[in-house]
């Protein structure tokens, strides 16, 4: 069965080459793409250059594990390094925010990531996008959900880019 899944999208190391690469990427895997516009923010959690966040759409039936696994893939060929440190710099994260209406807690992440209704630069994009769809668990839209968001708004900037 064919899900649409929503993924963040994030770099801080050649941001514009590397979301370039990660659409591309993202197109030779999974075919045409629904992509948020890219907002720039400073780095979360640790001192390093500003990220530039975004989501993207795209239609899947593999299973979420596999689904996981190939974006990992993705990240490890765009020069991705995977240490024990939470918050560093990287050239390309990529993270399953939503797999159709799934709730769950695969391989020890919960589906939808409880990292939409932290940060700024993941839920403003998905509101941008889908903004009258509900969150499968609070059942609310992701435009409401921006409306009423208390995190920190302030540091959070649309910045122009072209996809090619």
């Amino acid at each position: 069965m064919t899900e649409q899944v929503w993924v963040s999208i994030g770099s801080n190391i050649q941001p514009a080459a590397m979301i370039q690469a990660a659409a591309h990427d993202l197109r030779q895997q999974f075919g045409s793409l629904i992509l948020s516009p890219v907002y720039q923010t400073p780095a979360t959690g640790f001192q390093g250059e500003d990220f530039y966040n975004l989501v993207a759409g795209l239609d899947t039936d593999c299973p979420l594990t596999e689904l996981r696994q190939c974006l990992r893939t993705i990240e490890a060929q765009n020069g991705r390094v995977r240490t024990a440190e939470k918050f560093c710099a990287r050239t390309l994260d990529i993270d399953v925010m939503l797999y159709g209406s799934l709730i769950s807690e695969a391989d020890g992440k919960p589906i939808p990531s409880p990292e939409i209704l932290t940060y700024a630069f993941v839920l403003q994009p998905l509101a941008d996008v889908i903004p009258g769809q509900l969150h499968p668990v609070l059942g609310v839209s992701y435009q409401r959900l921006w409306a009423d968001f208390t995190g920190d708004r302030s540091q959070i900037r649309q910045i122009p880019f072209a996809f090619s």
